[in-house]
């Protein structure tokens, strides 16, 4: 098989003319790709942003383009090379207006992050969400419409496909009292959570016979991360709970009226899918170029290749969630002898290609957003001690057909860490009936906005057709550092 190579007509559409500089520049990239230090994209992006500014990585004592920055630097100052600084994508100066949906919950760091991001030169329509705080780049709760051509890896976020999954049995809800201890058991038996945590077993591995997964050389790098982390979530905010399940009757098509034994779970693409957002985000910021306040945001172009590269992953990644929840509620359900009634699932941190009223093509990202299209059903959770609530979208277009994710952090975690006492979450998890394996302070219920001022927030947005209450929730060990 050939080797990969970065031919000289590829560096040249750079803007390389200089033969000497041609040479160097061959001799260190295709360095850099023989020994696997970056891959070709890496390399070439970073040759990109250097040609545009090479005094960063002259700066860097011992950094891999330092030579050739040096070279750069020396042949402009003798005017035998043309700087090729790229110009700043300059933000519009023109804020458009945006809905905000319970704006008195809303922190002022999330409203000036939304206002950021509305004003990109690819910005066509945003609107934030009830539950939104501060993130990196677009805040948690925010959506943004941008041309159809363009996608913004950190508006998708680093946990690409984040998902609520909910599988609803025929049993009665008291369930989670005469058998608490089985259905614990059930959960420490079938669930991994932590940072690097693996499956020894699997049930269904045939998502990982897509061709997608030999893709690209990075997608093959993580796929056998992905193969041995199915079916398991991570840190966070992430959880696999029992509760108790209220439908009122003609409310879910499929479930009568009752009171039934529910399990609820909340996580994404594990490694796999922080493994993607991260290359494509450098990628990105490598590219395109925009102030300071807003290089978080910058895009990568779908009829480019590392555009094209990174909507394949994404949909690969989503798909990947999806299978890891199934693969959650399945074991579950088996060890049950019992299967669900009803299974519901809606994702968050993705991008797709829809349209607006005005039929206009646009890529909606929702970050921390749930889709909330005409008869979209999703789940919207609460915390620990709180409810949670599955709901069907109206499709307001004003929002654009988007809900919140879930009630939002009222307090980061060094706050939390700071200001709250654990003999206050005892009490507040012993008067909800709630037994607690694993987690910390930093999600403990006072942490998160009032789940029903946020759903309040959005009666315009949503319809509540069923409740939930956690009762047996299971999160990662306390000593496990965040990663949702």
């Amino acid at each position: 098989m050939e080797k990969e190579k970065i031919s000289n007509s590829e560096l040249s559409a750079l803007g390389i003319t200089d033969i000497d500089l041609l040479v160097l520049f061959s001799r260190v990239a295709n360095g850099l790709l023989k020994h696997k230090v970056m891959d070709k994209a890496q390399i070439l992006a970073n040759l990109e942003a250097l040609l545009a500014n090479p005094e960063p990585y002259s700066l860097k004592k011992n950094g891999k383009f330092k030579n050739i920055a040096d070279k750069v630097i020396s042949l402009q100052k003798e005017g035998k090379l043309q700087s090729q600084l790229r110009p700043i994508h300059q933000l519009k100066k023109e804020i458009a207006n945006f809905p905000v949906y319970g704006i008195e919950h809303i922190e002022a760091g999330a409203l000036a992050q939304m206002k950021t991001a509305i004003q990109l030169p690819i910005s066509v329509a945003g609107s934030l969400m009830p539950d939104a705080h501060q993130g990196y780049g677009l805040p948690i709760g925010g959506v943004l419409a941008t041309d159809i051509n363009t996608i913004i890896p950190f508006a998708v976020g680093v946990d690409i496909a984040c998902r609520m999954c909910l599988s609803i049995f025929d049993m009665p809800a008291e369930t989670v009292d005469t058998q608490a201890e089985h259905l614990k058991s059930l959960l420490l038996k079938n669930t991994h959570f932590g940072m690097g945590s693996e499956a020894k077993k699997h049930h269904d591995t045939t998502l990982f016979d897509k061709p997608e997964w030999k893709a690209t050389p990075l997608i093959r790098s993580l796929k056998d991360k992905a193969y041995r982390q199915l079916g398991t979530s991570g840190t966070g905010n992430h959880f696999v709970e029992w509760g108790e399940l209220e439908v009122a009757e003609g409310m879910l098509e499929g479930v009568p009226a009752g009171n039934y034994l529910a399990l609820l779970s909340h996580s994404g693409s594990r490694g796999f899918g922080a493994g993607i957002a991260n290359y494509y985000s450098e990628i990105a910021m490598k590219k395109t170029t925009l102030p300071q306040e807003a290089k978080r945001l910058a895009w990568l172009d779908l009829d480019k290749q590392e555009g094209q590269e990174y909507w394949l992953s994404m949909n690969l990644a989503g798909e990947y969630a999806s299978a890891n929840h199934h693969e959650i509620h399945n074991k579950i359900a088996n060890a049950l002898n019992m299967q669900p009634l009803l299974r519901i699932e809606n994702h968050h941190n993705f991008a797709w290609k829809e349209e607006l009223a005005d039929g206009t093509e646009v890529m909606v990202h929702r970050k921390g957003a749930t889709p909330a299209g005409e008869g979209i059903m999703g789940i919207i959770p609460g915390s620990m001690s709180t409810p949670g609530f599955v709901v069907r979208g109206k499709g307001n277009t004003e929002s654009i057909n988007s809900a919140s994710h879930g009630a939002g952090r009222l307090m980061s975690r060094s706050a939390a860490f700071k200001t709250l006492k654990r003999d206050m979450i005892v009490a507040e998890l012993e008067d909800k009936k709630i037994t607690l394996v694993g987690s910390d302070i930093d999600e403990a219920p006072m942490v998160y906005k009032d789940i029903h001022a946020v759903m309040a927030a959005q009666t315009d947005l949503v319809d509540v057709v069923a409740t939930f209450s956690p009762r047996i929730v299971r999160m990662a060990d306390a000593k496990e550092k965040p990663e949702d």
